[in-house]
Order: structure tokens, then C-alpha cells, then sequence
């Protein structure tokens, strides 16, 4: 007689240890007397023996990047400004050596040699948990003039990017929440082949101004501009600039209107190199300018030329309704321009000399200091724009309660 399925159950659980212990000819007598009593099929008696036993545990592989590998990758990450997997690893090949000479990697030849040919993938999961860690989570326009805007031509996104000197220019405004009165703008400029990006800020958004920063940003460059091409933004579409392009013999171009798609490169770094840098505060005096423009001017453009990599897209495939997109080995904009036949070598030289003397960390410290530095003459601004109150006081009388308030130079508020 044959046994029930509870029965059969009972059965298994006495049976089940001695089998997994067993020599492969003791499993055969164990599973003929199995299936004997119980006729059912031997195979399907094999996957119930082993369907609740605890899984056997997978060889893992040995762990190549731990400890110090990991406390390096992650100076790195904080060095080169928090970039993805893929931007951080050419750095990592091309600046390891570097910081070490610098001081700045107390490591060993073996971890350097680790941390110059690990994956983007892997750096990306090896930083996972510090990531979690850290917690690492439209105005009014007046009218245009139609006679100028004429003169002007449209053009979209259809530029040769493999050529230098094209431009894209825009405005950010750091106005904070409330774009009443003057406040400060941050001109940006951006290479449309190499990626090199320039930036100046100015008080307002007047024409005087913007044309003049344009002027100074234009001889920081390394290379001569061909083409440059703005918004519908009457900062920059005014008779000055269109005389000043045609005198210098440089095309003028603008974008279609509402159509950001037509500025693409230079709106990227607006958020990469502008407002992740400055912030969304509002900024509107003297002090602020100056301090946002010495990080302009010195360190910020270097570190953001010089260490950060680029991705270039280098082809996009549109399969069944989905885009696939393919992107170009990371590179910095130095190293775009170093390998173009466009730019001479004597520029080739003074950049090279200028990336030699250059310790991206010792950057990266400064762009922090100065940054601390806008973020207390912010602070100061407000302590001296917002009065801080004393705490409420008892009546005087029944019917007058008095508040007193700290002003500069006095205190105001007492009854008359």
C-alpha cells in the first residue's frame, strides 16, 4: 500500500540529512527505498530532496579593490568633483601618478596600479555605499526688434562639432527668489568641439556690460572663435555685438526661439559649471561680484579645462521606438585640444606648460575656500539687510506692549 502525501512528507524530513550526507551509491539505495514505498518518479524525488535544503553557498570570487583601494577611489571621487564612473576613470589613469608626486595619494605602487586600471562599473558599485552614506542624493522678454532679429541667422543644432572656435553663449542669473532690482549674472561660454568652457559675472544685464565680459572671456581663450551663437536674448542680439562680429569677421548666429535643444552644450554647463558651483542664492553687490569672478577667473576655469572629462556623443540609434546612445572615450578639454591639428603647437606648449604646474587637489581646496568665503558675505548681507529681534518684553502699561527690534545704528520701535 502506498504511502499519503503526508506520509510521504514525514518520510523525506528523516531521509533528507542522511542523503546529503551520503556517497553517491548510498543516494541510489537511499532513492530505490524511496521511491519504492512511495512510487513516485526518481527525479522528481532527486529536486524534493534538495528543494528545501539550504542552498549551498557560491565560491565567491576574491575581492580585487577593498581597503585602501577604496579609501584612494574615493579621495579621488572628492578631488575631481564627485563625477560618474565613467568621466572619473580616464582621470584616474592620467592623474594618479600625479597626486602622488603632489603628496596628495599616501599610497602604494600596488594600489595605484589598481586604481589606474579599474572599471567604470566597478567604481561606481565601489562607491555605492559612500554615496549612501554622504547622503549624495520663465521671465517676461520685452519686444524684439524685428529689423535686427532679421539681420541675425537662425540656426538649430546642426553644427560640425569635430571644429573649434564655435560658441555658445548664454546668461545665468543668480537672483536668488526675487528678480527685483540689480543683481548678478554669470556670462557663460562654451566650446562646441573641445568643450572648453569660460565664464565672467556682471552686475545687471545691460549691453555695456555683457559686451565687455564677452570681450575678456574671448582673450582667455586658447584659441580663435569662428562662429557665436546666443539665445533670443536681447543682451546679446543688439546692434553693438552684430557691428563688433562683422568688424572681427565672425559669423553671428542665434537659436530658434523656445527651442533650448538649440543651445544644448552651453544650458549642460550652465548646470555642471554655474549653478552647482554658485548656487541658487541671490547675489547683488560689489563684494559678491568680485569673489565670483576671482573664482572665474582663476581656479574654477582651470580645474573644470584641465580635470574634468567630457563625454561626447558620438552616435544616436533610434531601434523599435527606444534611443541608443554612444558616447566617445571621456576626455578633458585640454586634452580635446591637444590632439586637434587645428590648434598650433605654440599654444600646445603654454597649455601643456600650464597642466604641468597644476595639482587638481590643491584646486579643488581653493574653489571650496572661496566658495565658503561667497557663502559668508551672503550671510553677512543678510544679517545687515534683516534686523534679528530681541525677545518680547512685559507691557509697560495694560494697553501698550513694547517690541524692541536691533537695527544699525540704532534701536527703533519704542513708543512715542
Amino acid at each position: 500500500m502506498l504511502m499519503d502525501l503526508h506520509a510521504r512528507n514525514e518520510h523525506m524530513k528523516k531521509l533528507r540529512e542522511r542523503y546529503c550526507r551520503a556517497s553517491k551509491k548510498e543516494k541510489g539505495e537511499i532513492l530505490d527505498e524511496y521511491c519504492c514505498n512511495t512510487g513516485l518518479n526518481r527525479k522528481y524525488v532527486i529536486r524534493k530532496f534538495w528543494k528545501d535544503k539550504v542552498e549551498r553557498r557560491k565560491k565567491k570570487r576574491k575581492s580585487i579593490y577593498e581597503g585602501e583601494v577604496i579609501s584612494a577611489l574615493v579621495k579621488c571621487w572628492e578631488i575631481f568633483d564627485s563625477p560618474c564612473g565613467q568621466r572619473l576613470a580616464p582621470s584616474l589613469k592620467s592623474e594618479v601618478e600625479r597626486l602622488r608626486a603632489f603628496g596628495e595619494l599616501q599610497i602604494s605602487d600596488e594600489t595605484a596600479d589598481k586604481l589606474k586600471r579599474i572599471s567604470p562599473k566597478t567604481i561606481d558599485r565601489k562607491l555605492k555605499h559612500h554615496k549612501e552614506t554622504i547622503g549624495y542624493k520663465r521671465k517676461y522678454q520685452a519686444k524684439k526688434h524685428p529689423l535686427l532679429y532679421h539681420k541675425i541667422p537662425v540656426r538649430g543644432n546642426d553644427w560640425d562639432t569635430s571644429l573649434v572656435g564655435q560658441v555658445e553663449v548664454d546668461l545665468v542669473e543668480h537672483c536668488g527668489a526675487s528678480a527685483v532690482g540689480d543683481f548678478i549674472n554669470s556670462l557663460s561660454v562654451v566650446d562646441i568641439a573641445s568643450g572648453w568652457w569660460e565664464g565672467q559675472a556682471i552686475m545687471g544685464r545691460s549691453q555695456r556690460e555683457s559686451f565687455a565680459a564677452l570681450n575678456k572671456i574671448r582673450n582667455r581663450t586658447p584659441f580663435p572663435w569662428r562662429e557665436i551663437h546666443p539665445d533670443n536674448d536681447t543682451t546679446f542680439i543688439n546692434w553693438q555685438l552684430l557691428r563688433y562680429t562683422k568688424q572681427e569677421n565672425i559669423k553671428f548666429s542665434r537659436s530658434r526661439p523656445y527651442r533650448k535643444k538649440d543651445n544644448c552644450f552651453i544650458e549642460q554647463k550652465n548646470s555642471t559649471h554655474v549653478r552647482s558651483v554658485i548656487g541658487y542664492l541671490r547675489h547683488d553687490t560689489a563684494a559678491e561680484l568680485a569673489a565670483i569672478n576671482n573664482l572665474y577667473e582663476n581656479e574654477l576655469r582651470l580645474y573644470k579645462n584641465f580635470f574634468q572629462p567630457i563625454m561626447k556623443l558620438k552616435e544616436k540609434i533610434r531601434d523599435k521606438g527606444k534611443k541608443h546612445r554612444k558616447y566617445n572615450y571621456p576626455q578633458t578639454p585640454f586634452q580635446y585640444l591637444m590632439q586637434s591639428s587645428q590648434i598650433p603647437n605654440k599654444t600646445k606648449e603654454a597649455l601643456k606648460q600650464i597642466y604641468d604646474q597644476l595639482n587638481p587637489a590643491e584646486l579643488k581646496r581653493t574653489i571650496d575656500r572661496k566658495l565658503a568665503k561667497l557663502y559668508e558675505l551672503y550671510k553677512s548681507k543678510q544679517r545687515s539687510q534683516n534686523p534679528v529681534p530681541y525677545k518680547k518684553l512685559k507691557p509697560l502699561t495694560k494697553t501698550i506692549s513694547v517690541t524692541y527690534y536691533l537695527t544699525q545704528p540704532e534701536v527703533v520701535g519704542l513708543p512715542s
